[in-house]
């Protein structure tokens, strides 16, 4: 055998020993990591001062192992996955809240409107530090979410630390039925209308459509308010739809997973129920995952005004794997991107005009809104309907109480005048 030939025989055995060996290794370390799992598990069955259950522990040990990873990944048994089902998809008894895990404390993303949470005055940033007495601190967030919900009628006590203040303060909140209502229009002015999206349930979708749908049968619809403050999110493919309604092509949104080969772009068509009309957006720092896809797709696409605070920043892909035993995971496969590219992961959407909400009582005293309306008999105008009706009065009054839907109001109606001036 020549020389060059037996080096080169040497060489190419020697790489293939070297892959072999790598692999051993792996196999070794995943080998050394089984053993030493068994061994604790076999110490804490003979030497724990109570006796304890080998499922707890393996159930347990799931759960930290996916805990480890971030605050969406979780073990979900079967009971929680029933939970799960039901907020989707039926009436549950809880008080109406979304939360997440920020900075390791279990933090309010929002409260659904009109649910006891909302009435309570939970806000979006809250911190909850116990509840029932017993610390939050550590807490996964289905079993958060199992002690919080409850049956109808029963109460439950949160120790909550608001944004902006100092000191805890405990909150006793009866439970009730929380709705699948998820849309919600109020008619401003003649033509432009208030659409406040609650949340992305499995129904929101045609809901949204059946409702857009009744008011233009009987006005023209000129533009439209979409308020996503608040909006913890839901379900991703009723994203999709949503902003599909405002699309009439092109990208909504992409995942992107592990393997560069895992890109899955959603992508908008032109259907009956697109709506054309000008549109502006509220988002704040309780519009999440869902809502910020939404936003996202609409301001990449300059289809729509952003107006209000940057949102919560949840742009990751979770996905439910059922076990064998009919408990299932619940794992974070992907990272959500507008179409620029533009990660929502731990950044959110930036509004186009920063706008931070100020409680009407703090402006009143630069919003000293007096007109000869207000002057006792006032001659009415001939031209006008006379008083004004219950819907009217209400909008006026949401108006005035909400800085950022006047503004989002007086946005819209502006914005075919200045495509006009820009065009």
């Amino acid at each position: 055998m020549r020389l060059s030939h037996f080096l080169g025989t040497m060489i190419l055995l020697a790489g293939l020993c070297g892959t072999a060996s790598s692999s051993q290794a792996r196999d070794t370390d995943h080998y050394q990591a089984l053993k030493q799992f068994s061994q604790v598990l076999d110490l804490i069955e003979k030497n724990y001062v109570q006796e304890v259950d080998r499922t707890d522990l393996i159930h347990g040990a799931i759960e930290g192992m996916l805990n480890s990873i971030d605050p969406h990944s979780t073990y979900i048994d079967l009971e929680k996955f029933k939970m799960m089902q039901e907020e989707f998809q039926g009436e549950f008894g809880g008080i109406g809240i979304q939360i997440g895990v920020r900075d390791k404390r279990l933090t309010v993303i929002a409260p659904i409107e009109d649910t006891p949470a909302d009435k309570a005055g939970l806000k979006a940033g809250d911190i909850i530090l116990e509840i029932d007495g017993v610390s939050a601190l550590d807490i996964s967030l289905e079993d958060a979410v199992s002690k919080i919900r409850g049956p109808k009628g029963k109460a439950v006590e949160l120790t909550i630390l608001h944004k902006d203040s100092q000191a805890p303060e405990k909150v006793t909140i009866v439970r009730g039925t929380i709705p699948l209502v998820s849309v919600k229009i109020k008619e401003l002015e003649p033509g432009y209308v208030h659409l406040r999206l609650t949340d992305f349930k499995a129904n929101t979708t045609d809901d949204m459509h059946q409702k857009l749908r009744e008011y233009s049968a009987k006005q023209e619809l000129k533009g439209i308010v979409l308020d996503l403050r608040n909006n913890p999110g839901g379900l991703l493919n009723q994203a999709i739809s949503v902003t599909d309604t405002f699309l009439r092509d092109g990208l909504i949104v992409y995942t992107q997973g592990r393997d560069p080969k895992s890109r899955k772009d959603e992508m908008a068509s032109r259907q009956a129920t697109d709506v054309t009309c000008p549109v502006v957006v509220l988002i704040n720092s309780g519009s999440a995952s869902a809502s910020e896809i939404v936003a996202g797709a609409l301001q990449d696409r300059k289809r729509a005004i952003l107006i209000g605070e940057r949102t919560f920043g949840k742009g990751s892909v979770q996905t439910i794997m059922p076990l064998s035993d009919g408990s299932a995971v619940k794992l974070t496969i992907a990272l959500y991107y507008t179409p620029n590219g533009r990660s929502i992961q731990a950044e959110g959407i930036d509004p186009d005009v920063e706008l931070p909400f100020v409680a009407a009582a703090e402006e009143g005293a630069e919003r000293q809104d007096f007109r000869e309306a207000n002057l006792s008999k006032h001659l009415d105008n001939p031209n006008g309907d006379g008083e004004l009706g219950t819907e009217e009065l209400e909008a006026r009054e949401a108006l005035a109480k909400d800085n950022q839907l006047r503004i989002g109001l007086s946005m819209v109606k502006s914005l075919p005048r200045f495509m006009q001036l820009t065009n």
